[in-house]
């Protein structure tokens, strides 16, 4: 057998492992669910566990089955209204904040629909495809770890919601940690560095072209902000010092009241947080969670430091293995920075707001057709976000991956690092 031919059969073979996998774990992750659990919708910002489910295969069976199986027939032609999520040039759709009122198709007939679509994948996965199709095919799996993530995030909000707090997973106790010490930095040269993909593996389309960018020198803290920390910023009359906080921040304090982060409430004098395991008390030494960037922000100032944009981020985090807590670890909940030396928890835990906007790095176009609205059309309004949390998929991350969320959001694991002008 020619070299080559083997190299095609070997890729071959291996995006159709990658795509069963993808495709079993989403599986696995309904699985705790009912009916009732994966229709509900808890806010207009997330989704019901079953749109996520059938939107992640209506995009196998819009955008690989149907312009590249020969003769495969749609499972139902109305789900490409009622599970088309944003692509404008593939039609009209059911309203996104009304998705929780898709009762019927149930539970069960989008399973159906998850195997219909699978099984006319392994077919095309057994032909030889071309390099467009398999990019499509990558792209698709990539895509729905996104949605596996937002699963479980939305998950957690809607189970947030119910008074009787139940929980995703079984509860598990949380091991005691040594309290962490004082924030300890690293320093970074100023210059001229590269940031962005090389082109070398999957990446998203806004994570390139590679290019160059001028920076000062930086100190950036060596592990995240942590709950203890939180707590002191909040007893200190964080949520109550408008000259702390951003003007639309502030806004969003007056309007909503925030007093701590997202799923915190007091019992008895003591703090306690919502998780996927149910309520538990808040652990002073783990990573705050679910703050937004205007409170990540107003927390810099209070600490008279500030976030770091996202080319400091990568260029701190170069070379780094991309290891940490996600969400293969099956803990859930972000986990207290260990005690060896360097930087810790750049990936996994939290994602890590930084302070840079999310706009398209030079030379940035996108894709031809559907798949070009992909993350374009989002580049206005929103803040990057870098590292992956403990929700984000195994292998799912990398160093040059940009998150995006609009400053207000607090449903995602999202936390922070602190940094400073050296």
């Amino acid at each position: 057998m020619r070299p080559t031919v083997a190299r095609k059969q070997d890729l071959r073979s291996n995006l159709a492992e990658r795509f069963r996998e993808v495709r079993a774990h989403s599986r696995r992750l309904a699985q705790p669910l009912s009916d009732a659990d994966a229709t509900a919708q808890s806010m207009p910002d997330a989704s019901p566990a079953k749109w996520h489910l059938a939107h992640t295969t209506w995009f196998f069976e819009t955008m690989v089955l149907k312009p590249n199986a020969a003769g495969y027939q749609l499972f139902d032609p109305t789900f490409n209204f009622l599970f088309n999520s944003y692509y404008e040039t593939i039609g009209e759709r059911h309203p996104r904040p009304m998705r929780g009122l898709l009762t019927r198709p149930s539970l069960e007939r989008i399973m159906d629909f998850r195997a219909h679509v699978d099984q006319a994948m392994e077919t095309l996965l057994g032909a030889d495809l071309g390099p467009e199709v398999a990019a499509l095919i990558e792209l698709g799996c990539h895509h729905e770890q996104q949605h596996q993530e937002l699963l479980l995030t939305d998950i957690l909000h809607l189970f947030a919601q119910n008074p009787t707090r139940p929980a995703y997973r079984d509860p598990e106790p949380v091991a005691v940690a040594p309290t962490p010490g004082e924030t300890g930095w690293a320093t970074f040269d100023g210059g001229i560095f590269e940031i962005g993909h090389d082109g070398s593996g999957f990446a998203f389309d806004c994570e390139g072209p590679r290019h160059q960018v001028l920076l000062q020198p930086f100190r950036i803290a060596d592990r995240l902000v942590t709950n203890g920390e939180w707590i002191s910023f909040m007893a200190d009359g964080g949520y109550r010092k408008p000259l702390l906080w951003l003007a639309d921040g502030w806004a969003q304090i007056l309007a909503h009241r925030w007093e701590a982060p997202l799923y915190w409430e007091q019992r008895d004098g003591e703090w306690w947080t919502m998780t996927l395991r149910g309520m538990q008390p808040v652990d002073p030494t783990a990573p705050v969670a679910h703050v937004s960037y205007f409170e990540a922000d107003a927390f810099a100032s209070w600490a008279g430091k500030r976030l770091p944009t996202e080319a400091e981020w990568e260029r701190a985090s170069a070379g780094l293995p991309t290891a940490g807590n996600f969400a293969g670890s099956g803990r859930l909940r972000p986990k207290p920075a260990g005690t060896e030396g360097g930087l810790k928890q750049m990936f996994g835990d939290v994602w890590e707001w930084t302070r840079s906007p999310f706009t398209p790095y030079p030379g940035f176009r996108p894709a031809e057709g559907a798949v070009g609205e992909y993350n374009g059309k989002f580049m206005c309004g929103q803040f990057v976000l870098r590292g992956g949390s403990c929700a984000t998929p195994e292998g799912h991350t990398r160093a040059t991956y940009r998150n995006f969320f609009q400053p207000d959001k607090r449903w995602q694991f999202s936390g922070l690092r602190l940094a400073e002008d050296a």
